[in-house]
């Protein structure tokens, strides 16, 4: 049995024969199984060494080192508060806690404390599913993260990329 679904396993060939190395296909294969499933599971990342001729061993290096890789459930909608430099002088760690302790125990919002994302002009600040937001207050922020789950804003996949979404 295999992880990715066959449409995907069809995309996952394709990525790998774009590559001199199949190696080189481990990001994009991570990125792909964690849309496909919101996380890497073992078994994603066990095709994935399949399919690039490498163990599931160097597979998890690769994935753990990382952090948008999430190796496990993690919701519908994963918050990363920065808490670097700017965005700790500006809040960040408030921002941090206030998201933490509304979110706790909530299995659809994920709250991480993340490193400098490069947005230090709108410190203090956050991403929901990669998108960009700030600077923010706690309450502001709790108001953003609802409009997502509402569907009033649209969130990526946990592996998306940089949108500028700034609110």
């Amino acid at each position: 049995m295999t992880f990715f679904t066959d449409a995907n396993r069809t995309l996952a060939k394709e990525i790998v024969a774009r590559y001199p190395r199949p190696k080189s296909a481990i990001l994009p294969l991570a990125h792909l199984a964690q849309d496909q499933n919101a996380w890497l599971s073992p078994e994603a990342m066990n095709e994935i060494a399949e399919l690039t001729g490498v163990t599931s061993a160097e597979v998890q290096g690769t994935c753990s080192f990382y952090t948008m890789f999430k190796r496990r459930p993690c919701g519908k909608l994963v918050v990363s508060v920065c808490t670097n430099i700017a965005c700790l002088v500006n809040g960040g760690p408030d921002l941090f806690e206030h998201l933490r302790r509304h979110y706790a125990g909530d299995a659809d919002v994920m709250v991480e404390e993340v490193e400098c994302m490069a947005a230090c002009d709108l410190a203090p600040v956050l991403q929901v599913n990669y998108d960009y937001h700030g600077p923010l207050t706690g309450d502001a922020a709790v108001d953003l993260v609802e409009r997502y789950r509402s569907g009033a804003l649209t969130a990526r996949t946990i592996s998306g990329t940089r949108a500028g979404g700034h609110d």
